[in-house]
């Protein structure tokens, strides 16, 4: 089983100056998603399977990989990005000094999250669920005894997860086994359209999760990189 995290393409957060609650892909994060698309698409080893989150900046980006492919994707809602408190109406300008506020906060703050949004230990909780159950829908199981064992088919399946940079350092950090913080996406750094993959191995009687590769944006030239 190998599980290929792409983060979705640049996103509009800003339209006229407002801030975007859901917003689409800009122009350059289309084409970041066409070339992950083809890159993805040529790989001799295959895609099995594409999911999905909601958000349509992550559907957006999976459309060419599907039409590439010929496959459809499975939206899986619990991929959703952190959830933010509700900025409906305010300047983008205004939701980014919040975030460059919040920034100082002490780390008990950082897990709480921001008021009015998701708490950090409710969004851990939600990716690290939702990814625990794709693996178990699809013969992935953790060892009951621990110590970040499973125990996956013996079958090399590959699915791509169109997730976000918190989604998809959250999930990477939970399949490593690696305590988590409330600022995974600043430990694990995913550019627009990068991707990451893990793969399970035979080792010690089970399988354990190896890191093959993190913020690879070889596919991008680089006037079409952002983060």
């Amino acid at each position: 089983m190998e599980l290929i995290f792409l983060r979705h393409g640049e996103p509009a957060w800003a339209v006229d100056g407002m801030s975007q609650p859901d917003p689409h892909l800009t122009e350059r994060g289309h084409v970041q998603a066409r070339l992950a698309a083809e890159r993805l698409a040529n790989d001799p080893l295959g895609i099995d399977e594409i999911i999905v989150s909601s958000a349509v900046r992550a559907v957006e980006t999976a459309q060419p990989l599907e039409r590439a492919c010929g496959l459809t994707a499975t939206i899986e809602p619990d991929l959703v990005e952190m959830k933010m408190p509700r900025w409906d109406g305010l300047l983008e300008r205004d939701v980014q000094r919040i975030f460059a506020e919040a920034r100082h906060r002490t780390p008990e703050e950082w897990w709480d999250g921001l008021p009015g949004g998701e708490s950090f230990r409710d969004f851990h909780s939600r990716i690290t669920g939702a990814v625990r159950r794709i693996l178990a829908e699809r013969g992935v199981l953790p060892d009951p005894s621990g110590g970040h064992m499973w125990h996956a088919p013996q079958e090399d399946r590959r699915v791509v997860l169109v997730c976000h940079g918190g989604t998809n350092s959250v999930a990477i950090g939970h399949l490593l086994g690696v305590d988590p913080t409330p600022w995974e996406w600043e430990r694990f750094i995913l550019g627009h359209c990068s991707i990451a993959r893990v793969k399970a191995v035979d080792l010690a009687g089970g399988q354990v999760f190896s890191l093959r590769a993190l913020n690879d944006r070889d596919h991008l030239p680089a006037e079409v990189r952002t983060r």
